[in-house]
């Protein structure tokens, strides 16, 4: 992982870092520095501002693929879209986490996810964080999202690459080549060990829909009046919306 903004010495050289070498931004209103070459999504974990994200893990390759972790980067007077796990810090941009726009396209996001593994614990336990509430779409019951989490275990950890993506579209999915046993497979786990779709199931009470909600939280009431959460507490009920 890169070297973040308040470790005491710089991964080049061991020098101490001193504002010369840092980039300012800001992100949520919150005056940050970072190194070079880190991400946003480093920067604001470093800080402590949570972005939920499914295709992350720190020791492999970042991949962009589940969007989840989409911030709001203004640049110039312009602002864009961005996945913060794959977007580098600038100096002078500013970032917000979680607006109006961004909380509502994570649950669309989400939804879509659940509908296609509505099984995975992951996912129902993200959504009941993200307050979503419904699923719009067809359930598909199937086993895989897509993350690319499992390709990149076995490439880049385990030193396999015995799965890979296949095809495109709504025909892609994660395979061994032509679909036939795989000869440097070592049957190590780690591609299920690291699935977000994989993981056992909720032994609570089974909904009817897609959704569980068992362990639903309240909504951020600040997100209606500033557009803007305004805490990352764990569990959001400590705010209480006046009349």
């Amino acid at each position: 992982m890169r070297h973040l903004p308040g470790e005491l010495q710089s991964r080049c050289g061991g020098r101490e870092l001193d504002g010369e070498d840092m980039i300012n931004l800001i992100i949520d209103g919150v005056q940050a520095k970072a190194e070079e070459g880190s991400t946003i999504f480093e920067v604001a974990k470093f800080y402590g501002i949570d972005i939920p994200a499914l295709c992350y893990h720190e020791d492999l390759t970042p991949y962009g693929a589940c969007r989840l972790c989409t911030v709001e980067v203004e640049e110039k007077g312009r602002k864009k879209m961005v996945a913060s796990c794959l977007f580098p810090v600038k100096e002078g941009i500013r970032v917000r986490t979680h607006t109006t726009r961004i909380v509502n396209g994570r649950k669309m996001i989400l939804e879509m996810l659940i509908a296609r593994c509505p099984n995975s614990k992951t996912l129902q336990d993200m959504a009941s964080r993200m307050g979503l509430e419904k699923v719009r779409f067809k359930i598909e019951n199937e086993d895989c999202i897509l993350c690319g989490l499992c390709v990149r275990m076995c490439k880049e950890q385990m030193r396999g690459g015995a799965i890979g993506f296949v095809g495109r579209g709504d025909i892609r999915e994660v395979a061994t080549p032509f679909h036939e046993s795989s000869e440097i497979c070592r049957n190590c786990g780690a591609c299920m060990y690291i699935c977000p779709a994989m993981e056992l199931q909720c032994r609570g009470m089974k909904s009817s829909g897609g959704l569980c909600n068992s362990c639903l939280i309240i909504t951020p009431q600040c997100l209606k009046k500033y557009d803007q959460v305004m805490c990352f507490m764990e569990s959001c009920s400590a705010c209480t919306e006046k009349k």
